[in-house]
């Protein structure tokens, strides 16, 4: 918890309560369905939490945004982002049932309101969305791909919407064909050696319909 605090000290008792029950809460379920690997689950604030919430140092969510997590997992950054962010709507989707499940429980436990859950493909999933959030679970261009038609039109934030995307390493290579994307080093937030090369990608998508 201190991690949190010392990076977004602004955060209210509420939150911080939000946040320190996450530890017990992804032990418990960990056990039970393993979403998270045992090195990870001891290092749950810094792994998962922190990272998670390195999209918010990139943009702030404003009241009523609508935010879909695509590949959730066990439910980062959705997770930590709807705890930092309580009046922001978060949809969280995962095509792999038990990793909804243990998100469908953590979200229960931790008794937030601004947080939906889909098992399915993010092709089928139906809306459009501020942002679409992700921590690489594909290639920039699949992932485009996949989120085809899911941007909004009206942007209400300081930034285009688009893909705010966690991704680590050279992605020159992944990027080149997108001549409007942007890194964010986590070195420039975070001071500790595991988000040395990690990055938040910033992609701005124009609303299309198929």
């Amino acid at each position: 918890m201190n991690l949190i605090t010392k990076y977004f000290p602004e955060i209210t008792q509420e939150q911080r309560v939000h946040f320190t029950m996450l530890q017990e809460l992804y032990h418990d379920w960990n056990l039970k369905i393993n979403v998270v690997s045992r090195k990870d689950i001891d290092e749950l604030y810094l792994r998962h939490v922190l990272h998670s919430l390195a999209i918010a140092k990139v943009q702030d969510f404003k009241p009523n945004a609508q935010i879909l997590d695509v590949g959730t997992g066990g439910g980062f950054p959705g997770i930590p982002l709807a705890i930092l962010f309580p009046e922001t709507n978060f949809y969280l989707v995962d095509s792999i049932g038990k990793k909804i499940k243990v998100v469908n429980q953590v979200v229960e436990g931790l008794g937030i309101q601004n947080v939906k859950t889909t098992n399915d493909r993010v092709e089928n999933v139906q809306g459009s969305y501020d942002f679409i959030v992700s921590r690489a679970v594909a290639a920039m261009p699949t992932f485009v791909h996949w989120v085809e038609g899911k941007i909004a039109k009206k942007s209400i934030h300081n930034l285009q919407n688009g893909i705010l995307y966690l991704k680590g390493g050279d992605l020159t290579e992944e990027l080149k064909e997108y001549s409007k994307a942007k890194e964010f080093l986590l070195t420039d937030f975070f001071e500790e050696p595991f988000f040395e090369t990690k990055k938040v990608v910033y992609l701005p998508l124009k609303f299309k319909k198929k």
